[in-house]
């Protein structure tokens, strides 16, 4: 049985009843997977690439993940926090960082693939999108990919497309609004994951060999917030 192994922040993470309706990209990712792939999300409430190694939790992933696995790596929401535990800088660390978790899964024969951040809800007072809430750390995923020879899902900008066609009321919807508008409730989890598994197909073998067959359902079943 393939497993796919995620690494991320709360925005990935698997949530339980305790901070409901707040849920997980890993979450939600379980709804597009096949029976006989395991989903090990080791993604924790504000993480980044330093916190998430220097806590061990990449090494606990690296005893269990093997040959013909995911590793799934998607940071960067606690990356640009200015706080010394958590920050890294795009050109450099975080970037080297990556490679780490890279590495991690390709001396193992695993499969990894790196995915920028989902956008945060920002809308200015006009009900205008503004895109552009993790600065630089987007490109330096993609970057860090062409130069690792590994894929790379954009999905900020994916999101930040999403978005801005939305709208800020209809977005509300998706976001633990009015809490705040980085976190997921269960309809944008379900959405957001649904953009990565299209992401994952157009890649083809392997990646898109995890994934359950949606031809035969509507686009967005389910996703009615109205």
């Amino acid at each position: 049985m393939a497993v796919i192994y995620y690494a991320g922040d709360s925005t990935v993470k698997f949530n339980k009843i305790s901070t409901y309706p707040q849920t997980g990209i890993s979450q939600a990712l379980l709804l597009y997977l096949k029976d006989s792939v395991e989903m090990k999300s080791f993604a924790q409430n504000g993480r980044s690439t330093k916190s998430f190694i220097d806590e061990g939790l990449l090494a606990l992933i690296e005893n269990e993940i093997k040959k013909g696995d995911y590793l799934f790596i998607q940071f960067g929401h606690n990356d640009e926090k200015d706080d010394p535990a958590r920050h890294t800088d795009p050109d450099t660390t975080f970037s080297e960082n990556l490679i780490r978790f890279i590495n991690a899964a390709k001396e193992r024969g695993a499969w990894p693939v790196l995915i920028t951040p989902i956008a945060r809800r920002i809308f200015d007072e006009n009900g205008v999108f503004r895109p552009g809430s993790h600065g630089a750390y987007p490109e330096a995923v993609m970057r860090t990919g062409r130069k690792a020879g590994v894929p790379v899902i954009d999905m900020t900008a994916i999101t930040e497309n999403y978005l801005a066609s939305l709208g800020d009321l209809a977005s509300k919807a998706y976001f633990m609004w009015p809490k705040d508008n980085t976190h997921l409730k269960p309809e944008g989890a379900v959405l957001m994951a649904g953009f990565l598994c299209d992401e994952l197909q157009k890649l083809g073998s392997p990646y898109g060999d995890i994934l359950e067959n949606r031809e035969e359902y509507p686009e967005n079943a389910g996703l009615d917030v109205s």
